[in-house]
């Protein structure tokens, strides 16, 4: 797996208002199924692109992970519960 980095800022976020630790944010990428999604949302685009998916920690707590992959590393830009929304559209790029 490719390194993970998380700002200062960005971590403070996550656990403060999405209670999300980076070790869950691991687990969700050592336990995906399927394919990385690129969010191409006009106010979302970036270059490189922001990316996502859906899965699970190794207690069930299915997270929506946002990031950007750019010199071999993972930048995490967010990482929240997945809403049933989100689910749904991800279904299709499971494998």
């Amino acid at each position: 797996m490719y390194p993970l980095v998380i700002s200062p800022a960005i971590l403070e976020k996550l656990e403060t208002k999405h209670q999300v630790s980076r070790r869950e944010i691991k687990q969700c990428f050592e336990n995906k199924e399927g394919e990385f999604v690129e969010d191409t949302r006009e106010e979302h685009k970036t270059d490189p692109a922001t990316l996502w998916f859906i899965a699970p920690t190794n207690n069930g707590r299915k997270l929506k992970v946002i990031f950007v992959f750019s010199n071999g590393n993972m930048y995490i830009k967010s990482a929240f519960d997945a809403k049933e929304g989100h689910i749904a559209i991800y279904e299709p790029f499971r494998d």
